[in-house]
């Protein structure tokens, strides 16, 4: 198989590659099409490499599983990957963003103490044994991911925070965010919020 020296430093390099392409992709395609389609190729990938991880392991298949792996790292760095980076800062209300950002870092944190868990277990030889056949796991994973993300991620490109709140404020299909045009500052998009004081002096005086 591919040199684990090597190897390491290719992945580093092709995920470096993949991270800077996606800065000129993301203005041009959009995040939901980038990462619609980025789970699609890594799905493909996932099955071709958990397929070659069935029959007996040959130097050829080695080979093949490392290019493959290669290739999904790339294709993982240029699309869902930094995307993801992207709309954690853009899709969540202006007034929730911070609690959102903390929230998602949290469960990217504990998620990858999961996966740092299992990982090991099903590629080694002496535990699980699964081999290649452990890309079926994360292929299933990443196929639930691809079905959420086709009905549920909306595509922020070229809308504003506002824009988005209403869309959001009005429950517009998240396929049709990018067709849907919206003016957040007509009065009938817009929620006014008495004031507090006023709203105290209001209680005192039995309204």
């Amino acid at each position: 198989g591919i040199n684990a020296e090597y190897g390491g430093v290719g992945q580093s390099a092709m995920g470096f590659m993949g991270t800077v392409l996606s800065w000129f992709l993301m203005p041009h395609f959009g995040r939901r099409t980038l990462y619609i389609w980025g789970q699609i190729v890594m799905f493909v990938i996932l099955m071709i490499i958990g397929g070659l991880g069935v029959p007996a392991l040959s130097n050829s298949t080695a080979w093949a599983s490392g290019a493959l792996i290669l290739i999904l790292t790339f294709v993982y760095d240029f699309t869902v990957g930094p995307v993801c980076y992207s709309l954690v800062a853009e899709l969540p209300s202006t007034r929730l963003r911070i609690k959102t950002v903390v929230l998602s870092r949290n469960v990217y944190n504990i998620m990858g103490i999961i996966i740092g868990t299992l990982q090991p277990r099903m590629m080694n030889p002496t535990a699980w044994g699964w081999r290649g056949k452990t890309c079926f796991f994360w292929g299933g994973l990443n196929l639930l991911g691809l079905i959420w993300t086709y009905f549920r991620l909306p595509e922020p490109k070229g809308l504003t925070y506002a824009e988005l709140d209403v869309l959001f404020e009005n429950k517009v299909s998240a396929r049709k965010f990018k067709s849907v045009k919206v003016d957040p500052y007509r009065s009938d998009n817009l929620v006014i919020v008495p004031d507090q004081d006023s709203h105290d002096a209001s209680e005192k005086k039995g309204y």
